[in-house]
């Protein structure tokens, strides 16, 4: 961000797309460390559209779901070795080449913030809107 800022304002013009998460929105039991990275890249890049605004600098903030990836495999456990395996919730996942071609529509269009994903994206307007029952539905989550 620090080495193209100055560049996107020389240009007058740019947009970043960050890859962030529907963690990013909310956090969920044993992710922690994950949500608070994605809530960080929400936070940063909200400051970053509002000063860079007036220089046509765009933000668009990617928050997909669940997508059928092999990052399970590399997910450390609570004692610090590899998970080695694709959770369940994760197999079940969208397909890659799905979650790519919404971000390319969301990315053409200069979206501010796309969601994209299934059943998980509600939980977004759950949370905004009826947050004591999104408290309560979140408990009962699992993700490992």
């Amino acid at each position: 961000t620090r080495n193209l800022i100055s560049h996107f304002v020389s240009r007058n013009q740019g947009q970043f797309v960050v890859i962030s998460s529907v963690t990013g929105k909310y956090g969920t039991p044993f992710r922690s460390g994950y949500a608070a990275s994605k809530h960080a890249l929400h936070g940063f890049y909200d400051a970053v559209r509002a000063e860079y605004w007036k220089n046509n600098v765009k933000v668009t903030m990617v928050c997909p779901g669940v997508v059928k990836t092999p990052i399970s495999f590399s997910a450390l456990k609570g004692d610090g070795t590899k998970n080695n395996k694709m959770d369940d919730l994760q197999s079940k996942g969208m397909p890659v080449e799905k979650c790519a071609d919404a971000i390319v529509r969301a990315v053409e269009a200069q979206r501010e913030e796309v969601y994209i994903g299934g059943k998980e994206i509600i939980l977004i307007y759950i949370k905004r809107f009826f947050p004591s029952v999104f408290s309560k539905i979140i408990r009962k989550v699992v993700v490992r």
